[in-house]
Protein backbone atom coordinates (compact mmCIF):
# COMPACT_ATOMS: atom_id res chain seq x y z
CA UNK A 1 0.00 0.00 0.00
CA UNK A 2 2.73 2.44 1.03
CA UNK A 3 4.58 1.44 -2.34
CA UNK A 4 1.37 1.85 -4.46
CA UNK A 5 1.04 6.31 -2.87
CA UNK A 6 4.65 6.64 -3.18
CA UNK A 7 4.27 5.61 -7.07
CA UNK A 8 1.12 7.78 -7.46
CA UNK A 9 2.57 10.66 -5.59
CA UNK A 10 5.53 10.37 -7.65
CA UNK A 11 3.68 10.24 -10.72
CA UNK A 12 1.50 13.37 -9.66
CA UNK A 13 4.80 15.37 -8.97
CA UNK A 14 6.05 14.34 -12.12
CA UNK A 15 3.01 15.49 -14.20
CA UNK A 16 3.03 18.64 -12.52
CA UNK A 17 6.26 19.33 -13.68
CA UNK A 18 5.82 18.58 -17.59
CA UNK A 19 2.65 21.02 -17.17
CA UNK A 20 4.38 23.71 -15.47
CA UNK A 21 8.01 23.37 -17.77
CA UNK A 22 6.16 25.27 -20.96
CA UNK A 23 5.09 28.13 -18.42
CA UNK A 24 8.19 29.03 -17.16
CA UNK A 25 10.10 29.00 -20.41
CA UNK A 26 7.37 30.87 -22.29
CA UNK A 27 7.55 33.47 -19.70
CA UNK A 28 11.41 33.22 -19.47
CA UNK A 29 11.44 33.95 -22.74
CA UNK A 30 9.03 36.77 -22.45
CA UNK A 31 10.87 38.26 -20.16
CA UNK A 32 14.16 38.29 -22.21
CA UNK A 33 12.89 38.96 -25.44
CA UNK A 34 11.58 42.34 -27.05
CA UNK A 35 8.47 43.78 -27.60
CA UNK A 36 6.79 42.01 -30.47
CA UNK A 37 4.44 43.33 -32.86
CA UNK A 38 1.57 41.26 -34.65
CA UNK A 39 -0.73 42.33 -37.39
CA UNK A 40 -2.47 41.02 -40.25
CA UNK A 41 -1.70 42.98 -43.03
CA UNK A 42 -3.49 43.70 -46.27
CA UNK A 43 -1.34 44.00 -49.52
CA UNK A 44 -2.18 44.95 -52.95
CA UNK A 45 0.63 43.82 -55.41
CA UNK A 46 1.59 45.19 -58.74
CA UNK A 47 3.29 43.10 -60.84
CA UNK A 48 5.72 44.86 -63.71
CA UNK A 49 4.15 44.33 -66.75
CA UNK A 50 1.06 42.44 -65.62
CA UNK A 51 -2.01 44.42 -65.56
CA UNK A 52 -3.95 42.33 -62.76
CA UNK A 53 -3.40 43.10 -58.94
CA UNK A 54 -2.68 40.33 -56.39
CA UNK A 55 -4.64 40.65 -53.46
CA UNK A 56 -2.56 38.64 -50.22
CA UNK A 57 -2.94 38.90 -46.30
CA UNK A 58 0.03 38.71 -44.14
CA UNK A 59 0.59 38.09 -40.88
CA UNK A 60 3.68 40.26 -39.62
CA UNK A 61 6.11 40.32 -36.73
CA UNK A 62 7.79 42.92 -35.86
CA UNK A 63 10.62 42.79 -32.63
CA UNK A 64 11.56 45.65 -31.66
CA UNK A 65 15.03 46.55 -30.67
CA UNK A 66 15.64 47.24 -26.30
CA UNK A 67 18.81 48.83 -26.71
CA UNK A 68 18.91 51.30 -29.55
CA UNK A 69 20.94 54.54 -29.33
CA UNK A 70 21.97 57.62 -30.93
CA UNK A 71 23.93 57.66 -33.96
CA UNK A 72 24.17 54.06 -33.71
CA UNK A 73 22.57 51.05 -36.13
CA UNK A 74 19.17 49.73 -34.90
CA UNK A 75 17.50 46.64 -35.89
CA UNK A 76 14.06 45.89 -36.31
CA UNK A 77 13.21 42.29 -36.95
CA UNK A 78 10.76 41.43 -39.46
CA UNK A 79 8.82 37.92 -40.40
CA UNK A 80 6.13 36.89 -42.38
CA UNK A 81 3.65 34.66 -43.25
CA UNK A 82 0.90 33.89 -45.50
CA UNK A 83 -2.85 33.59 -43.94
CA UNK A 84 -6.84 33.41 -45.26
CA UNK A 85 -5.48 30.91 -47.83
CA UNK A 86 -3.69 34.23 -50.13
CA UNK A 87 -0.31 33.90 -51.37
CA UNK A 88 1.60 35.56 -53.79
CA UNK A 89 1.94 34.22 -57.44
CA UNK A 90 5.00 34.39 -59.50
CA UNK A 91 4.32 36.59 -62.91
CA UNK A 92 4.24 33.85 -66.11
CA UNK A 93 7.95 35.70 -67.28
CA UNK A 94 8.91 33.98 -63.97
CA UNK A 95 11.27 35.77 -61.52
CA UNK A 96 14.56 37.24 -62.26
CA UNK A 97 17.80 35.48 -61.22
CA UNK A 98 18.69 36.72 -57.64
CA UNK A 99 15.57 38.52 -56.73
CA UNK A 100 14.94 39.34 -52.91
CA UNK A 101 12.50 40.32 -50.82
CA UNK A 102 12.62 43.98 -49.43
CA UNK A 103 10.68 44.82 -46.43
CA UNK A 104 9.85 48.18 -44.88
CA UNK A 105 8.95 49.31 -41.56
CA UNK A 106 7.05 52.88 -40.74
CA UNK A 107 8.40 54.64 -38.08
CA UNK A 108 7.40 58.29 -36.91
CA UNK A 109 7.74 60.60 -33.99
CA UNK A 110 11.40 61.05 -34.45
CA UNK A 111 13.07 63.54 -36.93
CA UNK A 112 14.91 62.21 -40.08
CA UNK A 113 13.83 58.82 -39.09
CA UNK A 114 11.09 57.21 -41.72
CA UNK A 115 11.57 53.90 -42.09
CA UNK A 116 13.74 50.93 -41.42
CA UNK A 117 14.60 48.44 -44.22
CA UNK A 118 15.65 44.67 -44.61
CA UNK A 119 16.58 41.91 -47.17
CA UNK A 120 15.57 38.51 -47.06
CA UNK A 121 16.91 35.64 -49.61
CA UNK A 122 14.61 33.64 -51.90
CA UNK A 123 14.96 30.77 -54.19
CA UNK A 124 14.95 30.97 -57.73
CA UNK A 125 11.25 30.17 -58.99
CA UNK A 126 9.39 29.40 -62.29
CA UNK A 127 6.30 30.93 -63.85
CA UNK A 128 3.20 30.67 -61.70
CA UNK A 129 4.65 29.02 -58.67
CA UNK A 130 3.54 30.65 -54.57
CA UNK A 131 6.70 33.62 -54.04
CA UNK A 132 8.06 31.85 -50.76
CA UNK A 133 8.65 34.28 -47.89
CA UNK A 134 11.83 33.96 -46.16
CA UNK A 135 11.88 31.35 -43.20
CA UNK A 136 14.14 33.10 -40.93
CA UNK A 137 13.90 36.58 -39.44
CA UNK A 138 14.51 39.55 -41.33
CA UNK A 139 16.55 42.64 -39.93
CA UNK A 140 15.65 46.11 -40.57
CA UNK A 141 18.24 48.81 -40.22
CA UNK A 142 17.90 51.78 -39.49
CA UNK A 143 19.50 55.22 -37.86
CA UNK A 144 18.50 57.77 -35.66
CA UNK A 145 20.31 60.86 -34.76
CA UNK A 146 17.68 62.11 -32.37
CA UNK A 147 16.73 60.38 -29.13
CA UNK A 148 13.12 60.25 -27.85
CA UNK A 149 10.27 57.77 -28.66
CA UNK A 150 8.82 56.77 -31.89
CA UNK A 151 5.64 54.52 -33.60
CA UNK A 152 6.62 51.52 -35.64
CA UNK A 153 4.33 49.73 -37.66
CA UNK A 154 4.41 47.45 -40.52
CA UNK A 155 5.04 48.86 -44.59
CA UNK A 156 5.67 47.74 -47.86
CA UNK A 157 7.27 44.82 -49.15
CA UNK A 158 8.71 44.94 -52.69
CA UNK A 159 10.99 42.36 -55.10
CA UNK A 160 13.03 42.47 -56.90
CA UNK A 161 17.04 41.98 -57.86
CA UNK A 162 18.19 45.76 -56.36
CA UNK A 163 15.70 48.20 -54.13
CA UNK A 164 15.12 50.40 -57.04
CA UNK A 165 14.64 47.17 -59.69
CA UNK A 166 11.29 45.88 -58.29
CA UNK A 167 9.45 43.59 -60.24
CA UNK A 168 6.35 43.19 -57.84
CA UNK A 169 5.40 46.14 -55.68
CA UNK A 170 3.20 45.75 -52.59
CA UNK A 171 1.47 48.77 -50.97
CA UNK A 172 -0.33 48.33 -47.43
CA UNK A 173 -4.20 49.03 -47.86
CA UNK A 174 -5.50 48.94 -43.91
CA UNK A 175 -2.76 51.12 -42.42
CA UNK A 176 -5.19 53.51 -40.15
CA UNK A 177 -5.80 49.75 -38.60
CA UNK A 178 -2.43 48.49 -37.88
CA UNK A 179 -0.98 49.08 -34.26
CA UNK A 180 1.34 51.26 -33.75
CA UNK A 181 4.23 50.51 -30.94
CA UNK A 182 7.06 52.53 -29.38
CA UNK A 183 10.73 52.24 -30.57
CA UNK A 184 12.84 54.14 -27.79
CA UNK A 185 16.28 55.12 -29.01
CA UNK A 186 18.52 57.08 -25.73
CA UNK A 187 21.03 59.50 -25.92
CA UNK A 188 24.67 58.09 -26.78
CA UNK A 189 25.92 60.83 -24.15
CA UNK A 190 23.55 58.46 -21.39
CA UNK A 191 25.41 55.19 -22.31
CA UNK A 192 28.08 54.36 -19.28
CA UNK A 193 31.88 54.33 -20.41
CA UNK A 194 34.84 52.59 -19.33
CA UNK A 195 36.50 54.38 -15.98
CA UNK A 196 39.78 55.14 -17.18
CA UNK A 197 42.87 53.05 -15.86
CA UNK A 198 44.06 54.25 -12.00
CA UNK A 199 48.11 54.28 -12.05
CA UNK A 200 49.21 54.39 -8.05
CA UNK A 201 51.40 56.77 -6.96
CA UNK A 202 55.37 55.69 -5.86
CA UNK A 203 55.74 55.25 -2.03
CA UNK A 204 59.14 56.35 -0.57
CA UNK A 205 60.79 52.98 1.35
CA UNK A 206 61.93 53.08 4.55
CA UNK A 207 65.69 52.68 5.52
CA UNK A 208 66.73 51.42 8.84
CA UNK A 209 71.06 52.09 9.55
CA UNK A 210 72.56 50.26 12.31
CA UNK A 211 75.68 52.13 13.86
CA UNK A 212 78.61 49.88 16.13
CA UNK A 213 82.02 51.07 17.38
CA UNK A 214 85.10 49.73 15.80
CA UNK A 215 82.70 48.55 12.53
CA UNK A 216 81.45 50.12 9.84
CA UNK A 217 78.55 52.26 9.15
CA UNK A 218 75.67 51.26 6.45
CA UNK A 219 72.15 51.70 5.40
CA UNK A 220 70.16 48.44 4.79
CA UNK A 221 67.32 49.03 2.64
CA UNK A 222 63.94 47.41 3.94
CA UNK A 223 61.20 46.80 1.44
CA UNK A 224 57.91 46.53 2.77
CA UNK A 225 54.16 48.06 1.98
CA UNK A 226 54.49 51.71 1.05
CA UNK A 227 55.19 53.93 4.61
CA UNK A 228 56.22 57.77 5.06
CA UNK A 229 60.22 57.22 5.23
CA UNK A 230 61.11 56.30 8.92
CA UNK A 231 65.01 55.81 10.04
CA UNK A 232 66.23 54.26 12.90
CA UNK A 233 69.41 54.42 14.21
CA UNK A 234 71.05 52.19 16.88
CA UNK A 235 74.25 52.50 18.60
CA UNK A 236 75.99 49.77 20.18
CA UNK A 237 78.83 50.03 22.80
CA UNK A 238 81.06 47.42 23.80
CA UNK A 239 81.37 46.50 27.84
CA UNK A 240 84.28 47.76 28.95
CA UNK A 241 86.87 45.12 29.85
CA UNK A 242 88.48 47.47 33.22
CA UNK A 243 90.56 45.25 35.07
CA UNK A 244 88.74 46.29 38.68
CA UNK A 245 85.81 44.89 37.70
CA UNK A 246 84.28 42.10 39.96
CA UNK A 247 81.85 40.57 38.18
CA UNK A 248 82.31 40.17 34.41
CA UNK A 249 79.33 37.38 33.61
CA UNK A 250 76.76 36.02 34.88
CA UNK A 251 76.12 32.57 34.47
CA UNK A 252 72.41 31.74 33.27
CA UNK A 253 70.68 30.74 35.83
CA UNK A 254 72.87 31.73 38.64
CA UNK A 255 72.83 34.16 41.21
CA UNK A 256 74.92 37.61 41.41
CA UNK A 257 77.95 36.50 44.41
CA UNK A 258 79.63 39.64 44.32
CA UNK A 259 82.47 37.56 44.04
CA UNK A 260 83.55 34.54 41.59
CA UNK A 261 81.93 35.44 38.53
CA UNK A 262 81.99 31.57 37.97
CA UNK A 263 81.04 30.19 41.02
CA UNK A 264 77.05 29.18 40.13
CA UNK A 265 74.20 29.01 42.98
CA UNK A 266 75.27 30.89 45.96
CA UNK A 267 77.25 29.26 48.73
CA UNK A 268 76.11 30.62 51.81
CA UNK A 269 72.71 29.40 50.81
CA UNK A 270 73.99 25.56 50.75
CA UNK A 271 76.18 25.78 53.97
CA UNK A 272 73.50 27.09 56.16
CA UNK A 273 70.84 24.38 55.16
CA UNK A 274 73.65 21.86 55.48
CA UNK A 275 74.08 23.27 59.01
CA UNK A 276 70.40 23.29 60.41
CA UNK A 277 69.63 19.88 59.26
CA UNK A 278 73.05 18.55 61.44
CA UNK A 279 71.68 20.70 64.22
CA UNK A 280 68.16 19.07 63.80
CA UNK A 281 69.83 15.93 64.27
CA UNK A 282 72.16 15.91 66.66
CA UNK A 283 69.22 17.97 69.16
CA UNK A 284 66.64 15.01 68.42
CA UNK A 285 69.67 11.79 69.28
CA UNK A 286 70.05 13.95 72.50
CA UNK A 287 66.46 14.24 73.27
CA UNK A 288 66.06 10.58 72.76
CA UNK A 289 68.59 9.05 74.61
CA UNK A 290 67.36 11.38 78.00
CA UNK A 291 64.01 9.60 77.14
CA UNK A 292 65.51 6.21 77.59
CA UNK A 293 64.94 4.77 80.69
CA UNK A 294 67.64 3.91 82.66
CA UNK A 295 68.61 0.11 84.30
Amino acid sequence: MRIRSILSVTALVGSLALLCQPAHAAFSELRQDAVVVTDIVDYQCTVTGVVEKQDIKVKVELTMPVNAVTGQQMTISWHGTYVDGTALRAPAAGLASGTKLYAYASISGLPGLTSATGVGELATLSAGQTVPLPMTMVPLKTKSSKAGTATVKPAAINFGTKTDEKSIECEVQNTTALTTYPLTVASANDQPTDPAPVTPSPQPTPTVTATADDQSTGSVPVTSDPQPTHTVTATVTKASTDGNSKVIKTPSGGAATGGGGESGPDGRMLISTGFLLTFAAVTGLLLRRRSLPRG
